[in-house]
């Protein structure tokens, strides 16, 4: 089974293969072109990638998130249609749906800006994000992947998949995602910048080890069976000490702007991801999982 896991762009239409600027060599592709691109890595040995789906439009609830025909919806159902061996995963989330660019919902009575950013409603986002990964299990993803750094995320979605028979889809919470300058090409990506404020609210200081660590613990018996740390390079130290100190895999993601920084250098690249393995991880997302397979 490979440690690597590919993350893809999906949009929709058709023969859709769109470059990205902020990201030399990654492309938005759509549904078509996606089975083009995964077609050769499978057979090269690539057994797991993660979705992220652009919609067609956004609202301010994110409605298409959860629509049984929106595109990652979509996309899921036709590559298991496709390669019924490779493990999906979905990321699970708001920012890219909703026209404020947060990656939960907020009403005008809720949402305040502050010294650290802005405040979420909790609960409507809670509903949000399990409605979003229902939907994707239905689809036929293995794993759903929740990203919004809302607190009980990971329980409000595995009692929802629980609650409706996908007690086998499983959960990688992305744990320890840090509010990191690293994400720049990646919102670019997926047109997904904040309208305003930012989102120190709700992720992590990069300062703060200990609350990385104990949001891992809270998310493994909330019910996550593997936690992610994100971004993987600048974070390693986070990597080991989950691998040590918790006994679930460990996911590294090696995210946009660290990609942008080594695209190209061959040797630094394999360093690199020597380091993130070295830390422990078990499993690295990466754009460069291509030249690793």
């Amino acid at each position: 089974m490979s440690q690597f896991i590919l993350p893809y762009f999906v949009v929709q239409g058709n023969g859709q293969k769109q470059p990205i600027a902020s990201m030399p060599g990654i492309y938005r592709f759509s549904i078509d072109k996606l089975l083009e691109d995964i077609d050769p890595v499978v057979a090269q040995g690539l057994d797991k990638i993660l979705l992220f789906g652009l919609p067609r439009e956004k609202d301010e609830l994110g409605t298409e998130a959860f629509a049984d025909d929106g595109i990652v919806q979509q996309a899921v159902k036709v590559i298991k249609d496709h390669f019924p061996q490779l493990i999906v995963m979905t990321d699970v989330c708001l920012c890219a749906y909703t026209t404020q660019g947060h990656c939960g919902v907020m009403t005008n009575d809720k949402c305040q800006m502050s010294n650290d950013g802005v405040t979420i409603d909790s609960e409507a986002t809670l509903e949000a994000l399990a409605r979003i990964a229902v939907s994707h299990a239905r689809a036929g993803a293995a794993y759903v992947a929740p990203s919004a750094m809302m607190r009980g995320q990971v329980r409000a979605i595995r009692k929802a998949l629980d609650d409706n028979s996908y007690q086998q889809v499983k959960i990688m919470a992305y744990s320890a995602k840090f509010a990191s300058s690293f994400y720049g090409p990646f919102r670019e990506a997926m047109n997904c910048s904040p309208a305003f404020g930012d989102r120190r609210g709700y992720q992590l200081d990069p300062r703060d080890s200990q609350a990385a660590l104990e949001r891992i613990r809270i998310e493994i018996d909330e019910g996550a069976d593997m936690v992610m740390v994100k971004p993987a390079l600048a974070y390693l130290d986070i990597v080991f000490q989950a691998k040590q100190l918790f006994n679930k895999p460990v996911a590294a993601y090696n995210v946009s702007g660290e990609y942008v920084l080594l695209h190209g250098q061959p040797t630094l690249i394999k360093e690199a991801i020597i380091a993130i393995q070295r830390a422990g991880a078990d499993y690295i997302i990466t754009y460069h999982a291509k030249e690793f397979i």
